[in-house]
């Protein structure tokens, strides 16, 4: 049996950039997200979650009608005679699409859950709104934040529809282990199959325990602090 290893590093590589832009970009649209209070909030928060309820081919659909060589955005970079499309940038923007709503999502829902007069008190200190934002609120919502960065990474890591139809299934260059897991099944080669499931088990499951254990830390490190 011959076991090619490329599907798990293009996978770490793939999520490990896609967790990154979604861990920052989440937490800059969550915060003026969870403060906004506006007649067309119920409609941007709808499209920002959108991802989350869709098909992920029908994502991977969107993304190629933007990125795609007739695409606005594919058309742009053709000028630099550049191509996003079956590359693993592709998997990264697709990897993105799909799991930056549970970022956005449990983020917003963890700035909510702060007490408005502490925020108060340290704007009436004289605190600025970035130090109120990066030294107040992230601090305070830390246990969500982790939550959030801990499920996008594990989404980013199981994306298969959206990565398939912008990035292909090219070996060693955009084969990840979900496709290699469904390619894998559909040649009759169950004992990669099974290999791989357990390779994506293991590392979701560690990223969750070692979420879990974290949080269990803070609060007993935070419990005994007030003791």
């Amino acid at each position: 049996m011959n076991f090619d290893f490329s599907p798990a590093w293009i996978s770490i590589k793939v999520t490990a950039i896609a967790t990154i832009i979604i861990f920052f970009l989440g937490l800059a649209i969550a915060w003026p997200m969870s403060n906004y209070n506006g007649k067309w909030k119920g409609v941007i928060d709808s499209i920002l979650t959108l991802p989350l309820v869709l098909p992920p081919t029908v994502a991977g659909f969107g993304i190629l009608l933007l990125i795609g060589k007739r695409g606005p955005v594919g058309q742009f970079l053709n000028l630099f005679g550049f191509n996003i499309i079956f590359s693993w940038y592709a998997a990264v923007i697709a990897a993105i699409v799909v799991a930056f709503p549970l970022m956005y999502k449990t983020t917003m829902g963890a700035f909510e859950q702060i007490d408005t007069n502490i925020l108060s008190a340290a704007r009436t200190l004289g605190a600025s709104e970035w130090k109120v934002f990066w030294h107040v609120a992230v601090p305070l919502a830390r246990p969500g934040i982790a939550a959030a960065t801990a499920l996008s990474f594990a989404r980013c890591l199981g994306e298969f529809g959206a990565t398939l139809m912008v990035a292909g299934s090219i070996p060693g260059k955009t084969e990840t282990i979900p496709i290699a897991i469904y390619f894998a099944t559909q040649g009759g080669e169950m004992e990669v199959a099974i290999i791989w499931v357990a390779i994506i088990f293991a590392i979701s499951l560690t990223v969750l325990v070692i979420n879990n254990y974290w949080d269990s830390y803070k609060k007993k490190g935070r419990y005994g602090a007030g003791a």
